[in-house]
């Protein structure tokens, strides 16, 4: 296993259990006490974990924390990219689509580079140089990327009146959010005001609304919700999400999907 994958795991196991030790994870892992260490280090490090004598716990996030996109990007990253191969898929050749800043709607830009004639609008620095970066080499036409301006948050979204102006002039086929929380009382919703308000806007200019998030962010609530769960089409999640949520959600949202990690 590399390090990459096993310190993934480690903040599986914090995430579900709330905490674990570091003898537990020597055993599980079958490596040294110092290599876990160096793991909780970084991890601590990264803000996915809390580090405490013998072991690490879960971090305790209010509902105003918003971590940065690098401390977001290892997390599920199965999931997140099961959820974008479903979601490409109803992305046509020619529709102008809009993509919100977050890791999910990230890893769904990866897969969206090479659709033909698509036009795509964002307020994600990330996903805006992954459309640039897949330009093709021998000069060929690729997606025509609009990215909004705006001010600069923790995870790289660009929100803020310049943002909004330009998202409520343009219309879109479907906007693809991502979110930190979704909850049947909040909706979807983020740690930052000025982003939901953002998200606000692209919700607005969107014929189809689709939600892209895992199954982890169900119950979760940020300080500033964005959408409610009737002002979306279709949800695509994981299969990891509870029997119990999936009948809520689907009273709730226009459709569910469930992609296989």
């Amino acid at each position: 296993m590399l390090a990459g994958q096993r310190r993934a795991a480690i903040v599986r196991e914090v995430r579900e259990r709330g905490g674990v030790r570091v003898t537990e994870l020597v055993d599980r892992f079958r490596v040294s006490d110092m290599t876990i260490r160096r793991d909780l280090d970084a991890l601590a490090r990264a803000g996915q974990l809390e580090k405490v004598h013998g072991g690490a716990v879960a971090v305790g996030e209010s509902s105003a924390f918003e971590p940065g996109f690098e401390a977001k990007a290892d997390r599920d990253t199965a999931l997140k990219e099961a959820i974008a191969q479903s979601a490409a898929a109803l992305v046509s050749p020619g529709s102008a689509i809009a993509l919100s800043a977050g890791t999910t709607t990230y890893a769904l830009a990866g897969r969206l580079t090479a659709v033909p004639g698509l036009t795509v609008v964002t307020n994600s620095i990330r996903i805006a140089e992954r459309f640039y970066a897949a330009a093709s080499p021998n000069g060929g036409p690729g997606p025509t990327v609009v990215l909004t301006g705006g001010v600069r948050t923790p995870s790289d979204a660009l929100v803020g009146p310049v943002a909004d102006a330009a998202i409520r002039s343009l219309h879109f086929d479907s906007v693809f959010l991502g979110s930190h929380g979704i909850s049947p009382e909040a909706g979807l919703s983020t740690p930052n005001l000025a982003e939901a308000e953002t998200n606000r806007a692209l919700v607005a200019s969107a014929r189809r609304v689709i939600a892209v998030a895992d199954h982890t962010k169900w119950g979760l609530t940020g300080l500033a919700g964005f959408a409610r769960l009737s002002d979306v089409d279709l949800w695509i999640t994981d299969s990891g999400l509870s029997e119990d949520a999936r009948e809520t959600a689907a009273e709730l949202v226009g459709d569910l999907m469930l992609a296989e990690a």
